[in-house]
C-alpha cells in the first residue's frame, strides 16, 4: 500500500495469490503506521478484495473513506501504477525474457527493492522539489 503523502511503501506482503487474506493483512499493517486512520482516503482498484463487505467493514470499523476507480479507468489508480511500473521496470532494467529462478528469490528481490524504494531512491519529495 503506497501512501499519496509520504511517496512511501507503508505496507506490503507477497504471496501466491491476491486474495482477501493477503489484502486484508497488508491493510491491518498500513493501519498500525498511522497514529489515527479517521478521515484517511483509502483508493483502490475495482478488485474483488476492495469490493466486499468484509473490507468495506474494515474501512468503516476505522472511519477510512472509500475511494474506487472508475469501471474501465485505469487511469484512476495512476499512482499506484506508476509506482509498480517503476518497482517492475528497476528489476527487470529492461529485460523483456527476465524471469525469476524462485518464489523465493521474487519474494527477497521484491522485498529488498521496496526496502530501496522508501529509503535511497531518490525522489522529487525526497529531494524537496515537490
Amino acid at each position: 500500500m503506497y501512501d499519496l503523502g509520504t511517496g512511501k511503501i507503508v505496507s506490503h506482503y507477497l504471496g501466491n495469490s491476491n486474495n482477501n487474506q493477503l489484502v486484508f493483512k497488508t491493510f491491518d499493517k498500513a493501519v498500525k503506521t498511522v497514529t489515527s486512520t479517521e478521515g484517511i482516503i483509502f483508493h483502490s482498484d475495482r478488485g474483488f478484495q476492495y469490493t466486499s463487505r468484509l473490507f468495506k467493514n474494515k474501512l468503516n470499523h476505522h472511519k477510512m473513506i472509500q475511494s474506487m476507480s472508475r469501471v474501465g479507468k485505469c487511469i484512476d489508480n495512476g499512482p499506484m501504477e506508476g509506482v509498480w511500473g517503476i518497482i517492475k521496470s528497476e528489476i527487470y532494467r529492461g529485460s523483456k525474457r527476465f524471469k525469476f529462478e524462485s518464489i523465493e528469490e521474487a519474494f527477497q528481490v521484491i522485498n529488498k527493492y521496496i526496502k530501496f524504494f522508501n529509503n535511497e531512491r531518490i525522489t522529487l519529495k525526497m529531494a524537496n522539489l515537490a
